[in-house]
């Protein structure tokens, strides 16, 4: 019988041919290989070091008010309504958050380190299975491409730091399977509940553990399924978490695009493995998003898939014994049973926009890669030397070819602009990059560009919400608010919950004058979302015309206790403490307004306003100067800083910063008054 690397006999080992890199020096020493691993994951990923924030990264951290409120790490343990239920990853991006702020480079680096460790513990995972060519398909592992979706986008921090204690924890468990010793059964428990509350898709680590124990003895014995039930245990307790976040999700999200009966969710897995397997044989045309499939399950056609797969699985089960129909058993068990929870059985909402998405096989294309991987060594050694020679060139050129691959797909998660413009090259009737491309257009300030595509989603799909909202929002700032109020009216009808829409709707309308509609719509709002910062500042907004000031100082410190850094709640509280001759807790309200938004002009005027009532004007004026140098239309500030030279002595300038206000804004009475004053005294 075969040893274990740790002593102990193995009742059973696969019947695989060992590869004579085992046997030369280099395999005596991991730590180098493991060295070139993290070295080479470096280099590939060199592209997303430059990378900045791009889609559902504010969901999970630039916005999320988890992320900065005071009770951050209560919100993100306790409930299932912070950017879904996977609190460990939360917390992680909440420390980082408070090391490192919103520079996005610390943050690709954590993706792309636990990548390379993650490469690493594959490695050793695969080794102490005795799976030949371990080092190979950990390296092929760490530069195919297809993991690129997983490590260039700060979100998929899930996938990293979720493989990192998945793998850790398979490791810890073959090691306490081979030594005996309790410790290393804890950790791998430990390890396997901090994968699953990283990301809840690891709770397939139990039936992945049942796969390793049938590899290395060809059946399962009663103490296996004793030791795995603890993970079973786990596994069940998350599963059911997911479920309802999942279900509430979808619900919330008023719309039926993922929802299948059995009969197509079958289908639908059928054909979900063969593309990922295809990808990771040929991972050509990578795309963010990929077109969703139409599902017709009365199609025999669109069963050939499923039909093939059970054909392939029952052939490979019944020649089991034969050592390399266990390895396919193994590596495609593997690949099958980690993508089990996206596949189409549970209701995932990304299933809105596709069935298939790269980062859904983060850990299931390791089972294909090993096999081929293994296989492609085996057949190389059976070739004699020639052969060994020929499988080592093939395979620096099939990682130099990954590795080339990998460092281009990473230049497509620069920004939002080249991540969206990629998708649409490839996808060019998806209707939700359409959108994003539109808001991404919007913060570089081509606004028509933006509306072009916020139009074309809608085209794609007119009832999108989302797209709706967006256009509406984009009419309001032109100025055309009965549009923009037909765009969010339209966006209700598709989403009628969605606190955004009505805080928007709500905006409009108090743009109209419709003052108490606008204050049903701010109260729906956060009816939907109590904890929405925005609309409870707006509804300040609304409270405060109504001369209720205590309600509208209630408003805006709620805003704040939501988000502690929403510079535009701080500003209005400034203001009304201003208005109450409150000047040095305004004085403290703007500051903080222009900690958190230091190019806030609106801040920098009422700040200058806040300092001339203390007498600081020198001071005062040199906010209104940085406030024009931001915004260099401001009639206000021109007003403001014209008079306070006019007071200094400085009348030539006075009279151009009066002059100027008043060409941006002809009725502004100040600036009229001190005008006529200056000119009439020359």
């Amino acid at each position: 019988m075969a040893e274990r690397e740790s002593g102990g006999n193995a009742p059973w080992q696969p019947t695989a041919v060992p590869s004579r890199a085992t046997k030369t020096r280099l395999a005596d020493r991991p730590w180098l290989l493991a060295l070139v691993l993290a070295v080479v994951t470096f280099a590939a990923y060199q592209p997303t070091w430059h990378a900045g924030f791009i889609w559902d990264d504010d969901d999970h951290l630039t916005a999320n008010p988890a992320m900065t409120a005071p009770h951050g790490l209560k919100l993100i343990w306790s409930s299932l309504a912070v950017s879904r239920y996977y609190p460990l990853t939360l917390t992680a991006f909440w420390a980082q958050r408070r090391l490192w702020g919103l520079n996005p480079l610390p943050y690709h680096l954590v993706n792309v380190a636990l990548h390379a460790v993650n490469g690493i513990l594959v490695f050793l995972v695969l080794r102490r299975l005795r799976v030949p060519a371990a080092w190979l398909a950990a390296m092929l592992w760490v530069l195919h491409p297809v993991n690129v979706e997983s490590v260039a986008w700060i979100t998929e921090l899930k996938n990293t730091q979720s493989g990192f204690f998945f793998f850790l924890s398979m490791l810890c468990f073959l090691r306490s399977d081979a030594d005996q010793k309790p410790g290393w059964y804890a950790l791998a428990i430990a390890c396997g509940l901090a994968a699953m509350l990283s990301k809840p898709s690891t709770v397939v680590l139990p039936l992945v553990l049942l796969l390793c124990a049938w590899w290395e003895r060809g059946r399962w014995h009663r103490t296996d399924l004793v030791r795995i039930a603890p993970f079973f245990g786990l596994a069940v307790g998350m599963s059911a978490l997911t479920i309802i976040e999942q279900r509430g999700h979808v619900l919330r999200a008023g719309t039926t695009d993922w929802r299948l009966g059995p009969a197509e969710r079958l289908v639908v897995a059928g054909k979900a493995i063969g593309f990922y397997a295809a990808k990771v044989l040929w991972p050509a045309r990578l795309t963010f998003v990929y077109p969703r499939w139409a599902v017709d399950a009365s199609s025999l056609w669109s069963w050939a898939p499923t039909i093939a797969l059970v054909a392939v699985a029952v052939t490979l089960w019944r020649c089991r014994s034969r050592a390399w129909c266990r390895a396919a058993v193994f590596g495609g068990g593997f690949f099958i049973v980690a993508l089990l929870p996206v596949l189409g059985f549970f209701d995932v909402f990304y299933f809105r926009y596709s069935f298939v998405a790269d980062h859904f096989q983060y850990l299931a294309c390791i089972g294909l890669i090993s096999l081929a991987a293994s296989t492609g060594t085996a057949i190389g050694e059976r070739a004699g030397q020639r052969g060994r020679d020929l499988g080592t060139v093939a395979a620096a050129i099939v990682l130099l070819i990954l590795g080339v691959s990998t460092w281009r797909q990473g230049r497509i998660y620069q920004n939002m602009e080249t991540l969206w413009r990629d998708t649409l090259t490839k996808n060019p009737r998806c209707w939700m990059a359409h959108n994003n491309l539109g808001l991404a257009l919007v913060s570089l300030g081509r606004m028509q560009e933006a509306k072009e595509h916020y139009e074309q989603a809608l085209r794609g799909k007119p009832d999108y919400a989302e797209a709706h909202n967006n256009l509406g929002t984009f009419l309001l700032q032109e100025g055309k608010v009965n549009d923009a109020l037909g765009q969010f009216e339209q966006a209700l009808r598709s989403a009628p919950d969605s606190a955004e829409v009505h805080n928007n709707l709500g905006t409009a309308l108090y743009q109209t004058g419709k003052r108490e509609e606008a204050k049903a719509q701010y109260q729906q709002a956060l009816r939907s979302t109590p904890d929405y910062a925005e609309a409870h500042n707006n509804l300040g907004n609304v409270f405060l015309r109504e001369g209720k000031v205590n309600d509208a100082v209630g408003q805006y410190e709620q805003a704040l206790r939501s988000a502690p850094d929403y510079a535009e709640a701080h500003n209005n509280l400034g203001t009304l403490f201003l208005q109450e001759g409150r000047v040095n807790d305004a004085l403290g309200q703007y500051e903080q307004a222009l900690r958190s938004t230091p190019n806030y002009a609106e801040a920098r005027y009422n700040l200058g306003l806040a300092l001339v009532r203390m007498g600081r004007v020198p001071e005062a004026m040199k906010h209104w100067e940085q406030a024009l140098r931001i915004k260099p239309d401001y009639a206000e500030a021109h007003c403001a800083l014209g008079m306070a030279l006019e007071q200094a002595g400085r009348i030539p300038e006075a009279i151009e910063h009066l002059k100027q206000a008043l060409r941006i804004k002809p009725d502004l009475t100040q600036a009229q008054n001190a005008l006529a004053r200056l000119q009439a005294g020359q």
